[in-house]
């Protein structure tokens, strides 16, 4: 008989989300050639939509929540991977259409399997997760489009969240002036912390509605969407890059073609859960070297017991969270 263990797993019976903890074994779980004995996971926006059924988050059901997991191979049957090795994995449908990182033990595809990078731990690496990977590629993307410091500022919207406090930080390491722009005037100490040199209130700020605006800014990291990212298209200068993340605002954009066929600005779609494997693989290299977060310590806002995760979900929804939040599996 299969060993059991416990998984925090999410029905959708018809629309209506009912989630909780449940006794599993590996014959209930979705296939895969690898077994990750589960340590840490996190808890993203996503997660907290996906638990609450505030958002359209699941695309199979039931499916065991959590879109992040890291700890140690238990078995594997791809050569690749060998009992021991120190793993984790984000996105790749994880806690959405495959069963994800909010159970003890977890099985995916060896496809989707990167190595924790070297000097890290499970721990450091669910607190990076999703977000500061997300932030990573973003700024990986805007660098390979010709990003560099010497151009100018660089501003971060959303900007104490989980994306924009890694995306801040991580700028600053490589020499970025970063603005923060932010609806949380209570926090411009954090963000300072992190390495912004300047902080805009939301509430302050003129968006202005002309075509074009004066230029502000050499490149921006977008979480919110909106009014704030049709704003950044038409005052990035230029060549200049937007990261366009999230839609924590709104998923509308206006604008004109102007901007783009004026200035020359790119406008960077980042999908982190989709990424393909090289480039993903590259983009952790990049966190465990140059793009290692200075402040994670700071940004780690909280851990979790696995008992306490389901309480932890609306503050999200509420956006009470500042920075990440780790869940400890075991």
């Amino acid at each position: 008989m299969s060993e059991k263990f416990r998984a925090f797993r999410i029905h959708d019976h018809d629309g209506e989300i009912e989630s909780g903890f449940e006794q599993l074994s590996l014959d209930d779980l979705h296939p895969g050639e690898v077994v990750i004995h589960a340590e840490y996971s996190s808890i993203n926006y996503k997660d907290a939509l996906a638990a609450t059924g505030k958002g359209k988050i699941l695309r199979t059901s039931p499916c065991i929540g959590g879109i992040d997991v890291a700890g140690t191979v238990e078995s594997s049957s791809d050569s690749r991977f060998s009992e021991g090795d120190k793993v984790l994995v984000t996105g790749c449908g994880l806690g959405e259409a495959h069963d994800g990182g909010y159970s003890e033990k977890v099985r995916v595809p060896a496809d989707w399997i990167v190595p924790i990078p070297e000097g890290m731990d499970s721990r450091q690496a669910m607190a990076i997760g999703t977000a500061g990977f997300t932030a990573a590629l973003a700024i990986h993307r805007m660098e390979h489009n010709g990003q560099a410091p010497d151009q100018g500022k660089v501003v971060v919207t959303g900007a104490t969240g989980g994306v924009g406090s890694f995306a801040i930080n991580m700028l600053a390491g490589l020499g970025y002036e970063v603005s923060a722009l932010t609806g949380k005037a209570s926090e411009a100490d954090y963000l300072k912390k992190l390495g912004a040199s300047e902080i805009l209130l939301r509430d302050e700020t003129d968006f202005g509605k002309r075509p074009m605006e004066k230029t502000r800014w050499a490149g921006a990291v977008d979480n919110v969407g909106g009014e704030a990212l049709s704003w950044l298209t038409r005052t990035v200068g230029w060549w200049g890059n937007i990261a366009a993340i999230g839609n924590a605002a709104s998923p509308r954009l206006e604008t004109t073609v102007f901007p783009f066929i004026l200035r020359g600005i790119n406008l960077l779609g980042i999908n982190s859960m989709a990424t393909p494997m090289p480039l993903r693989r590259q983009v952790w290299e990049r966190i465990g070297t140059d793009l290692k977060p200075g402040k994670l310590d700071l940004i780690l806002s909280q851990e979790v017991a696995f008992d306490e995760l389901p309480p932890v979900f609306d503050d999200f929804i509420a956006g009470k969270i500042r920075g990440r939040t780790v869940v400890k599996i075991q």
